[in-house]
């Protein structure tokens, strides 16, 4: 037997899946931790604390643009993956739930059948 809980995210899951699968709704997800990860890693390579990392900074300018494409590169990981997680596991639970109602619904059925023949 599904909780009401289980019931109601089957049915929110079961219209909104396909509209979640689309690339902006994904987006939306794991920019904001992405963004915070890159901001926070900018702001510590840019505050000198680590003398020798300042030292080669302000001496080779190209390397600002190295660091600037790497977080590039892991905001755009970290947004992809955690979208793609995140609606795996949306869509494992809901498949698991599924299986579930579906089996409870024929026990039921199998029960009842075996009660009217049994009258």
């Amino acid at each position: 037997m599904l909780t009401s809980e289980e019931q109601k995210f089957l049915a929110y899951w079961s219209q909104q899946r396909l509209h979640k699968k689309k690339f902006l709704s994904r987006v939306t997800i794991g920019l904001p931790l992405a963004s915070l990860l890159a901001v926070a890693v900018l702001i510590n390579f840019l505050s000198g604390w680590y003398k020798r990392a300042d030292a080669d900074l302000r001496s080779n300018s190209s390397v600002i643009i190295v660091v600037i494409v790497a977080l590039v590169g892991i905001v755009v990981f970290i947004t992809i993956f955690s979208a793609y997680h995140r609606w795996d596991r949306n869509e494992s639970f809901y498949h698991e739930l599924r299986t579930r109602s579906d089996t409870n619904k024929n026990s039921v059925q199998q029960v009842s059948e075996k009660d009217s023949l049994n009258k």
